[in-house]
């Protein structure tokens, strides 16, 4: 699995033949949501509160390395990490 990034037993995936718009997965104790790259908004699927706050925290702070990341996906090329939430 392409997985991106984790942090607090959350993991972020970006998945290679995904769909628009650019997204990543964030999954945490079996759950998935998906959210938005551009403006971090939840497109589908939920998460505990507190969890979907760390994921939208972490995520502001790494907005433009997930863009990358989005278009190696796109590329189909190596995905680079992205540092966890600490």
């Amino acid at each position: 699995m392409p997985k991106v990034s984790e942090f607090f037993g959350i993991a972020i995936y970006v998945y290679y033949r995904e769909h628009m718009p650019p997204h990543f997965h964030a999954v945490y104790a079996g759950e998935d949501m998906e959210v938005s790259i551009g403006d971090l908004a939840v497109l589908s699927g939920k998460l505990p509160p507190r969890i979907m706050g760390l994921v939208v925290e972490w995520a502001s702070q790494h907005q433009d390395e997930l863009r990358k990341v989005w278009g190696q996906a796109v590329e189909h090329l190596p995905l680079g990490r992205i540092e966890p939430l600490r």
